[in-house]
């Protein structure tokens, strides 16, 4: 990817990451670092995050994905790289 292009970062989190606040810990942290997207719990119990931004500051959510919140226990990571997909407009929590 070129410097400033936008990236996407997609991500499933394994472990026990349902029930411990996971999403909403997410999205604060990628508000933070200005990025948009979303984030679901999946079936299966893992948790779904489609983020999209500058390429450093979805490598800054991916090291804080994991380890995840402190109630988090992340036992394995995702993950898929790629240019910008579809835009979003903010960073949301999917039921």
């Amino acid at each position: 990817m070129e410097i400033g292009e936008t990236a996407q970062l997609e991500a499933v989190v394994y472990g026990q990451v349902q029930g411990v606040y996971f999403r909403l810990h997410t999205r604060h942290k990628a508000l933070g670092l200005g990025l948009v997207g979303y984030v679901e719990n999946r079936p299966d119990g893992s948790v779904h995050v489609l983020a999209q931004g500058e390429e450093d500051d979805l490598r800054s959510l991916l090291a804080w994905l994991q380890h995840g919140p402190d109630l988090a226990r992340v036992t394995a990571v995702d993950v898929t790289w790629s240019r910008t997909g579809r835009g979003y407009a903010r960073f949301e929590v999917h039921e």
